[in-house]
């Protein structure tokens, strides 16, 4: 809808109309899932048995809150450590990504930008079944030559953090060069005339004006790698993140300390990306 151009009232209304019952779709499952969190029953659906906490502090059967679960307060951790390494990998390697493609030009530059972006367009089952039979293969390889096991080549943490790190990583580049290309490289020209070198100049002028982008990008790593569910389950061992527990308790039958869970990650994640929009607003 342009402003500039006449609108009928009838437009107007039905436009806005369509605005605010896109929003409440989006919005109602949310709403439902965090009101049945305090719902006094042993299910997480109708009917209503009225108001309650116990499905966050509660520490006793049936009723067992998720501050008392200590299955699902694991999980959480584990789900944790996963996202802060994700981040941490994907940022590092995004950023050499975003010089590469946009300060530098070399044969095969198109290639290899599409092949970046190939990870974006594989469903999260196939790029995780296909890192399991590669890690497997090497591993089984390695083994059946020298008898040595790479255990990390196994279903566990550190494939599930290679599976996510593989297609989050290409999101943190894609928005790191957007921020880069708008950088004026003769700020880094200035610091280099007054005597630093081309790393004191990256360090302390372009990587400060990377920061909303940064901070931004982390933000999102972390999201999507705490919520990650398709790749996780392929490559997961023993070690169950937050999203393989929770569907695993749906199989058994669940109960509302799923939607206490649900609405704390809402509750996070509306933080976090309120903090990436603050900064963005405050730097940008």
């Amino acid at each position: 809808m342009i402003p500039s151009i006449p609108q009928s009232p009838l437009f107007r209304h039905g436009y806005r109309l369509y605005v605010v019952t896109f929003f409440l779709f989006l919005a109602a499952p949310l709403a439902v899932v965090a009101v049945f969190a305090f719902n006094d029953s042993l299910f997480p659906s109708l009917p209503w048995g009225g108001w309650t906490l116990d499905w966050f502090f509660n520490d006793s059967e049936p009723k067992l809150g998720i501050f008392h679960d200590d299955e699902l307060l694991e999980s959480i951790g584990i789900s944790f450590f996963v996202a802060v390494f994700v981040t941490l990998f994907s940022l590092g390697l995004a950023t050499s990504n975003a010089f590469l493609f946009e300060r530098q030009d070399f044969a095969g530059k198109n290639l290899l930008y599409v092949l970046m972006l190939t990870p974006l367009v594989i469903p999260g089952v196939i790029l995780g079944v296909s890192i399991l039979i590669f890690g497997s293969s090497i591993a089984n390889g390695v083994e059946n030559q020298t008898g040595y096991d790479i255990e990390w080549l196994r279903p566990g943490l550190p494939l599930v953090i290679t599976g996510q790190f593989a297609f989050i990583t290409t999101i943190c580049t894609l928005i790191l060069a957007a921020r880069l290309r708008k950088f004026d490289t003769s700020l880094e020209e200035a610091a280099m005339n007054l005597g630093a070198t081309r790393v004191e100049a990256i360090r302390t002028v372009t990587i400060p004006y990377l920061r909303p982008a940064l901070i931004g990008a982390g933000v999102v790593s972390f999201l999507m790698s705490f919520e990650n569910f398709n790749t996780t389950l392929m490559l997961v061992g023993s070690d169950a993140p937050l999203t393989i527990a929770m569907f695993d308790r749906l199989r058994e039958g669940s109960t509302p300390v799923l939607n206490a869970v649900s609405l704390l990650l809402m509750l996070g994640s509306a933080t976090l990306a309120l903090i990436s929009v603050l900064v963005q607003r405050r730097e940008g």
